[in-house]
């Protein structure tokens, strides 16, 4: 009896998930409604898109410069959703605007010096700029990529969507974004050996 009473409420249980997955909007309906203004909607495009567009732009502009032009893209993607005439396109379409971002900032950009602090600081802060040191030169080296290949590894290592989550954000096939991870990864292999022998 208690086994059977324990099924009906994981029957129940898979029931109201199974509901809230169906509930949940499509990215063609939020795009819909937030051409007509919902900015509830737009909010959770953001939140969908907000990974995706940090990697493309992690791939073309400095580090510190890209949660500013995350909120750029948001922000012009905003008043031009009303051109965008496919809405199953609107992956797509936000990283080509994010890819222009990177590009307006890199016209616009101002040489700068990197702020470097020299003290006498005890072997655990030096461990730790070793490891930011480290995690710099392997983005130099992803950026270093050709584009095809560039922006899939971020979206996969630096910011941590799968490959059918990517595939699904940036509007590709599965399998070419699975080549296209297998490539880049053999490419930035072969730039980390060639690296280690200089």
């Amino acid at each position: 009896m208690a086994a059977a009473g324990q099924m009906r409420l994981e029957e129940a249980g898979k029931a109201a998930v199974s509901e809230a997955v169906r509930a949940e909007p499509s990215d063609e309906a939020l795009v819909r409604a937030a051409q007509e203004g919902d900015r509830v909607a737009f909010g959770t495009l953001y939140q969908r898109y907000a990974r995706m567009v940090h990697g493309i732009l992690l791939a073309r502009v400095p580090r510190l410069a890209t949660e500013d032009l995350l909120q750029d893209v948001f922000l012009q993607a905003l008043p031009r959703l009303g051109t965008l005439r496919d809405v199953s396109r609107f992956g797509g379409w936000l990283a080509v605007i994010a890819r222009n971002r990177a590009n307006d900032y890199h016209r616009q950009a101002r040489p700068t010096e990197e702020f470097e602090e020299s003290s006498g600081d005890s072997g655990g802060a030096g461990q730790a700029r070793a490891q930011v040191a480290d995690g710099i030169f392997l983005l130099e080296a992803l950026r270093s990529l050709p584009e095809a290949y560039r922006e899939p590894l971020i979206l996969r290592f630096v910011e941590g969507m799968t490959g059918p989550e990517i595939a699904a954000r940036m509007g590709m096939k599965h399998g070419s974004v699975r080549v296209n991870l297998y490539r880049g990864m053999q490419m930035l292999r072969e730039k980390l050996e060639m690296s280690r022998k200089i």
